[in-house]
């Protein structure tokens, strides 16, 4: 075994981090997400007897309903990425396809895996752990639907992010929506959050889908969550699409969109 060389590989793999700040954000990024979240529902958890009855139909609904967020905006992302994987996104931008015909397509498969994913886990909840969703009723729905929106805002906002950054920002598509996880009370309730970080929770819109599915397993349904939820969405739906509008426009003046494209 050489020395140097081993020195040389390492030198090689750690300077790529002084050149990329989207590389060293990735490298603490991930752990501390895990720490804000498992440290709080810990905290969640140590109380939780003293107020609720039932706190693993919180969790287990909690988990299949994240998972329809993530694997909307999932969907919506990778079925970007595969097109400038395969280099074939130079080949869809000469066609007369348009901007929200390739947008609506996208969203669609988004929600197509998502609603797979969420019959899948229901499925096996009901099987191995006893835990109907749908014991919520109709209330569910609108809360599913917030949850389209939001994977959905955060899809176009990871795609315009890519336009933005090219493929360096790759890591975006899985990560955006873990950004959100700790503030949106996904496992634990608003409560549990330091008091100064509730209002800036309140903006999110998952916060308002995860505390009015909690309350549905109460028997408790907040209109006003459905609300601020809708609200909530429609709002940064708005602003994803602002971005991508912009940073498109730009990525084509600039001739980026075939250098994203050829990559």
């Amino acid at each position: 075994m050489s020395l140097e060389r081993i020195l040389g590989l390492f030198l090689r793999y750690t300077y790529v981090y002084r050149r990329s700040w989207i590389r060293v954000l990735e490298f603490v990024f991930w752990p501390v997400m895990d720490l804000l979240v498992w440290g709080y529902l810990t905290l969640f958890l140590s109380n939780a007897e003293k107020s609720i009855s039932s706190p693993f139909q919180f969790l287990i609904g909690a988990m299949i309903l994240w998972d329809v967020l993530y694997r909307t905006q999932l969907g919506i992302t990778v079925s970007f990425l595969e097109d400038v994987w395969s280099k074939n996104l130079i080949n869809l931008l000469v066609t007369p396809l348009t901007i929200q015909e390739f947008f609506t397509a996208i969203f669609l498969v988004g929600i197509f895996k998502s609603l797979l994913i969420l019959g899948l886990l229901g499925f096996l909840a009901a099987l191995f752990y006893h835990f109907h969703l749908t014991q919520i009723g109709f209330y569910l729905l609108p809360l599913i639907g917030n949850l389209f929106l939001m994977g959905s805002a955060c899809g176009v906002l990871t795609i315009a992010l890519l336009l933005r950054w090219g493929q360096a920002a790759e890591s975006l598509a899985w990560a955006i929506p873990i950004l959100f996880q700790p503030f949106a009370a996904v496992f634990y309730p608003l409560y549990v959050l330091p008091k100064w970080i509730q209002p800036l929770s309140f903006l999110v819109p998952a916060t308002h889908v995860f505390e009015g599915l909690r309350g549905g397993l109460q028997g408790t349904y907040s209109y006003s969550h459905l609300f601020w939820a809708t609200f909530l969405n429609c709002c940064y739906l708005g602003f994803s699409f602002f971005l991508f509008q912009r940073f498109f426009l730009s990525a084509r003046e600039k001739g980026l969109l075939v250098k994203i494209g050829t990559q």
